[in-house]
């Protein structure tokens, strides 16, 4: 399928209901820049943690996000991720980032920061873009928003998959992280996680990531058409 070149597509959602596997394979299927909001936030916990920086102090985030370098650099594997000029690709996936990244980016300074850096990246087009607030904040002029829904004891079990997780107390504490992120997200006072009012809501609890991606296709489709 072609699509032109100068649609923003936006996909948001909560953890674990595929927004990233779902955005980076739609991406490449359009020939678009598949942009992560998700790892500019790790990158920035990241360098939180290694400055051992508060997570709950909102002006020393905000100073530390305005001289931070963050790329994104789209690979065929997926987005290259560098902090200052360093590679953090893997470091940021992994858990104590996960859970920084969630304090992080529910203080609103930070959040202006970020959203004009997104914008900055996607003003050309021609990008899908993923997130909590993609659709809401960042792009609310996006040309095609969807928003991805799941059940909560299967995104959770996507989860543990994705990590790799065997033991029963390891997966409860990923379970444990993944409702306490839910309501972080859901009711943070800056951008909390909703759909946009013109975003079509997919449900992927009992659909493969193949089938959320082509109906995402049929909406561009659509979309360029009209």
């Amino acid at each position: 399928m072609t699509a032109t070149r100068h649609l923003v597509i936006a996909i948001d959602g909560p953890a674990g209901s595929g927004k990233s596997t779902i955005a980076a394979r739609l991406a490449k299927k359009l020939g678009y820049i598949n942009l992560e909001s998700g790892a500019m936030y790790r990158a920035l916990a990241l360098k939180g943690l290694q400055y051992q920086v508060s997570l709950d102090d909102p002006e020393a985030l905000r100073q530390l996000a305005a001289t931070t370098a963050i790329q994104l650099e789209p690979q065929p594997e997926g987005n290259r991720v560098l902090l200052d000029g360093r590679v953090v690709s893997q470091r940021i996936r992994e858990a104590d980032v996960t859970a920084a990244a969630s304090r992080v980016s529910v203080h609103p300074p930070v959040r202006e920061i970020m959203v004009a850096r997104l914008r900055a990246m996607g003003a050309r087009g021609g990008v899908v873009m993923e997130g909590r607030d993609i659709g809401t904040a960042v792009f609310p002029g996006a040309e095609v928003k969807v928003f991805l829904e799941a059940d909560a004891r299967i995104r959770a079990e996507r989860r543990v998959a994705q990590n790799g997780i065997h033991t029963p107390k390891e997966a409860r504490h990923i379970v444990e992280d993944l409702v306490a992120r839910d309501q972080r997200d859901r009711t943070r006072a800056a951008s909390p996680l909703v759909p946009a009012p013109d975003a079509v809501i997919l449900d992927t609890t009992n659909l493969s990531i193949d089938e959320v991606v082509t109906r995402i296709e049929e909406l561009v489709h659509d979309r360029v058409s009209s």
